[in-house]
């Protein structure tokens, strides 16, 4: 299959109108699976096209947070329906944008249209709660209220799910939204504003605005107008953003990176263990912040976990996300993959064992985009940069433990605590893990990535600002509690 996504000049959504940038200038949007090809051209914003957007979100945040939750809800009702007609499209335009295969693409798409589903849900449930008061002739309740103006950053490597599970709650909760999106996927966000745009949304509530981190992303923590901020990506930046909020007192929220561990017991299904790892690591090309990096192992089963897994990643199939036939697609952009490369030589320099993989893929059709071989290493020790840093790429690290308490020790000694899994059939593993394991997300028997819609997702340590996205948790970043006594 191949897919084709119309080459055009995609602008800024400001006050409820396509107004392209002051500076006049645009920045390309490639396929990684074909460097050649040109997905679009997305606005190269400047710091007075931000002040505009954030000037109409804050002239719209009264008249929208004066509205009731239910009928905040039924402008998201209205963009499901909208978004479920246009899924194909904007699946394919995502995997044009990012690489990954359109039946993850799909998945997500799916994935945000039951997020709108069920935060359009949350304008009818309880903002607040009667409160025992010492007084018997007084009442007392808290309620909620929005934070005002939010801006929302987010990054490449889930173009759909990420931006929709920051916005819905934000908007459902009677907040006003700044979304800047990564450049490379930025076309892919705009389809989904199309969809908000033809939901009714008042001008001013949702507003887009693409370009350069260094402008627009930093001017959204700068300004004086944005009262909340919710990022993902890197740390580096993450904790720029966070400081940037911390000085001027906006509230922040930061999602950012892990170094995700699998520990494999002496008694774990081997054939599950394998499959599970195989798809946390490789699934999306390893760029999940809740991919599988490291795999420690129990001695007893070391080798044949090993080969096992060894011979099932030589059966995966490299390729363009749009061909059914495509297991793994490419890198997102070329400095993805040259940071990928880079991790790769890391290890070797140090002394790790490669394996399988280990190089650039270039046969064929892979020459024209940003591919690398899905990567195994051997031999690792706990202090190499393959076992610390995040990697962000299809690179496994195989390490071996003595015991299930040795590489939950392993596991928890590195800087990030995101998510981790355990396979074992024994219940005083699985609750010595649950207990010890310091990490935001702990699953049994399944593979590191992936959490439920409805379930609030974080991390510990370098992974978070230790708040919590998605579920019922939204809703402690994106208000405020207000206390009333009433006499």
């Amino acid at each position: 299959m191949v897919v084709t996504v119309e080459t055009k000049t995609y602008l800024n959504f400001i006050n409820g109108e396509w107004v392209t940038s002051i500076s006049n200038e645009v920045e390309k949007s490639l396929n990684p699976a074909n460097k050649d090809l040109v997905v679009g051209y997305v606005q190269k914003s400047a710091k007075e096209d931000l002040d505009y957007a954030v000037k109409s979100a804050k002239e719209a945040k009264e008249a929208w947070r004066k509205l009731s939750g239910a009928e905040r809800g039924e402008y998201l009702y209205k963009a499901v329906s909208i978004l479920e007609k246009r899924i194909d499209e904007i699946a394919e335009c995502a995997t044009s944008e990012m690489g990954k295969t359109l039946a993850e693409t799909k998945g997500e798409t799916a994935r945000g249209i039951a997020i709108l589903k069920y935060y359009a849900g949350e304008g009818m449930r309880k903002v607040g709660d009667v409160i025992p008061s010492t007084d018997p002739t007084a009442l007392m309740l808290t309620t909620r209220v929005p934070l005002g103006v939010v801006g929302v950053i987010t990054p490449w490597n889930f173009p759909i799910a990420i931006p929709i599970w920051k916005m819905a709650p934000a908007l459902v909760y009677g907040n006003t939204v700044v979304i800047k999106p990564a450049t490379e996927t930025a076309i892919t966000c705009a389809k989904i504003i199309e969809c908000f745009e033809e939901a009714g949304f008042p001008p001013g509530v949702v507003n887009m605005i693409t370009g350069p981190g260094s402008v627009v992303g930093q001017g959204i923590a700068d300004h004086k107008d944005v009262n909340g901020i919710t990022f993902t990506g890197s740390n580096k930046i993450g904790k720029q953003i966070g400081q940037a909020a911390l000085a001027r007192g906006a509230k922040y929220q930061l999602e950012m990176g892990g170094k995700n561990p699998v520990i494999v017991a002496a008694d774990a299904d081997l054939s599950l263990a394998v499959d599970a790892v195989i798809a946390g690591a490789f699934r999306s090309t390893g760029q999940k912040c809740t991919a599988t990096s490291r795999v420690i192992v129990l001695s007893e089963v070391y080798e044949e976990f090993k080969q096992l897994l060894v011979e099932k990643t030589k059966e995966i199939t490299l390729g363009d996300g749009a061909d059914s036939n495509t297991w793994m697609g490419p890198c997102a952009n070329e400095s993805q993959l040259h940071t990928v490369l880079s991790y790769i030589n890391k290890g070797l320099e140090e002394g790790a064992t490669l394996l399988t993989g280990g190089k650039r893929a270039e046969d064929g059709e892979l020459k024209k985009g940003y591919y690398v071989e899905p990567t195994i290493f051997d031999s690792c020790t706990p202090e190499m940069t393959i076992v610390q840093e995040e990697i962000f790429g299809p690179v496994i690290a195989l390490l071996k433990a003595e015991s299930v308490q040795e590489a939950i020790k392993l596991a928890n000694n590195v800087e990030y605590g995101l998510s981790a899994s355990i396979f074992t059939a024994n219940i005083q593993n699985l609750l010595s893990f649950i207990e010890d394991m310091d990490a935001g997300l702990i699953r049994v028997n399944a593979e590191s990535a992936g959490v439920e819609l409805q379930a609030p997702f974080g991390g510990m340590k370098n992974s978070s600002s230790h708040s919590r996205e998605q579920g019922e948790a939204a809703k402690e970043f994106f208000t405020s509690i207000k206390t009333v006594f009433i006499k």
